[in-house]
């Protein structure tokens, strides 16, 4: 019996840890803007979490000859 609840305890410890992780996601996509910041073509919007999303967050504009990449989250 008191294995059993050892084994439910560090079950539910577990769950609980990989559920929290997903607190710190969000949608994201690379657009493509001209030099009047319009929008000329919208990437497909792709969920990041983690580090992944540190990543994106962090990565700066890139323009050349007026055309601007940026990353959008929402």
């Amino acid at each position: 019996m008191r294995k059993s609840l050892i084994l439910a305890t560090c079950f539910i410890i577990i769950t609980l840890s990989f559920s929290s992780c997903e607190k710190n996601c969000k949608v994201c996509q690379q657009n493509t803007y001209d030099s009047g910041n319009h929008l000329l073509s919208a990437g497909t919007e792709t969920d990041y979490c983690g580090a992944d999303l540190l990543v994106i967050e962090a990565t700066k504009d890139v323009t050349y000859a007026g055309v601007t990449t940026r990353w959008v989250c929402r």
